[in-house]
């Protein structure tokens, strides 16, 4: 009997583990990250946490012509997901810029669970985005208006 309880709390803590540190990271996530950044060919990436898989993978991605409204829309009312958007703006001194933001989006009615998973793999999930100028936690919509994205670019 004492060892079936020894077994269980090793079988706890790998999960708790797990669940902090081994998510991984589908190699698609990189690579279409790196398209976005130094081709250009999409204005943001919408990332999502397969949990059956155990690691991030890319949901939806936006092509050029889209706009920061068809970007938002585009996130789910009620889930978690990472997103990574390419904000071009024009400085004061009429230059044309491009900041890459990286979003960690969860909404105030997703999911314990998913709240929990999304909080606890960013960190590691973010130092895969190399070259992600900015960062925005977003709760709701408000958090992340267009506004705050031109605030924090210039």
């Amino acid at each position: 009997m004492g060892m079936g309880i020894g077994i269980n709390v090793i079988e706890l803590s790998s999960n708790q583990a797990n669940a902090s540190s081994g998510m991984g990271v589908a190699d698609q996530c990189k690579n279409t990250f790196l398209e976005l950044q130094r081709k250009k060919v999409h204005r943001y990436v919408i990332f999502k946490i397969d949990e059956k898989k155990n690691e991030v993978v890319v949901e939806k991605t936006g092509d050029p012509a889209e706009s920061y409204d068809d970007f938002t829309s585009a996130l789910p009312e009620n889930d978690c997901r990472y997103a990574v958007y390419d904000f071009d703006y024009v400085t004061p001194e009429n230059c044309q810029k491009s900041k890459i933001f990286f979003f960690a989006w969860s909404p105030a009615t997703s999911r314990i669970r998913s709240k929990m998973l999304y909080a606890t793999s960013k960190e590691r999930f973010r130092r895969e985005m190399d070259g992600v100028h900015y960062e925005i936690q977003a709760t709701d919509s408000t958090e992340m208006d267009l506004e705050v994205l031109k605030e924090r670019a210039n």
